[in-house]
């Protein structure tokens, strides 16, 4: 990624799955669009091919996940299994939502970041911008 350091961090954000509640998502997607990323939001009730997809056409370096639903672990799971397949198994993988404490160690363990609701949004953006921009 030595190559794009250079040029603004580009980020997928999206909302899989059914749960329409979009408000945090676009929180998020602001703050890093304000701090000079290239933000991508796929909009709600994403499947996880249309999420995969964005990230492999818009060659993503980031792909945040808002799931208030319950289903982030299967969600989750899918995505890095789908991404791993197209060849973007090295973007940087983001979680935020309702997480309960005991999935974290497995969201974790699959490559994601977990931000639980509340954080403020400065976090991810620093977060991010770190990981990606060392």
């Amino acid at each position: 990624m030595a190559s794009r350091r250079n040029n603004p961090i580009r980020i997928v954000i999206a909302k899989p799955g059914l749960d329409g509640h979009d408000r945090g998502a676009k929180v998020i997607a602001k703050a890093l669009k304000d701090a000079g990323m290239e933000v991508i939001y796929t909009g709600r009730h994403q499947t996880v091919d249309a999420i995969v997809a964005a990230v492999v056409q818009e060659d993503a370096e980031a792909c945040g996940l808002s799931i208030l639903s319950g289903a982030h672990l299967d969600y989750c799971t899918r995505l890095v299994e789908r991404l791993r397949t197209e060849g973007a198994g090295d973007v940087l993988l983001l979680v935020g939502g309702t997480i309960p404490h005991a999935d974290r160690p497995t969201l974790e363990g699959l490559g994601y970041k977990v931000f639980a609701t509340g954080t403020h949004p400065s976090e991810v953006v620093e977060f991010v911008k770190t990981t990606l921009r060392k």
